[in-house]
């Protein structure tokens, strides 16, 4: 498992409360439906993706890895959000995940 973030280490000190309304939501999502963990995962990169929001991006690509998706599985579900955001919207998607997977190899 990957090390949390500072500021969302310092987000959960601040606000234990919100913090653990948060995770009991995130769960009960999880749980609502038939999807495994690796179908939700890719799921979570296109709505990062479609959403524009880099850091969601690059949390959701470092959890899909850690779930056993492959590169070419993340890149695909990137790739699926071009008709829908459009080619500028889909490279900066793709650029954020490229360089979490570049991470990932290097330290490899």
């Amino acid at each position: 498992m990957r090390k949390v973030p500072i500021r969302f280490q310092e987000f959960t000190k601040n606000y234990p409360k919100i913090a653990a309304a948060y995770e009991e939501l995130a769960g009960e999502c999880r749980r609502s439906g038939p999807l495994s963990d690796r179908d939700q995962a890719l799921v979570k990169i296109g709505i990062a993706a479609g959403a524009q929001l880099e850091g969601l991006v690059l949390s959701q690509v470092r959890k899909g890895l850690d779930l056993g998706l492959q590169p070419d599985e993340i890149r695909q579900a990137i790739l699926l959000s071009l008709p829908s955001i459009g080619f500028s919207g889909m490279m900066a998607a793709f650029t954020w995940a490229e360089n979490v997977l570049n991470e990932e190899t290097e330290q490899k």
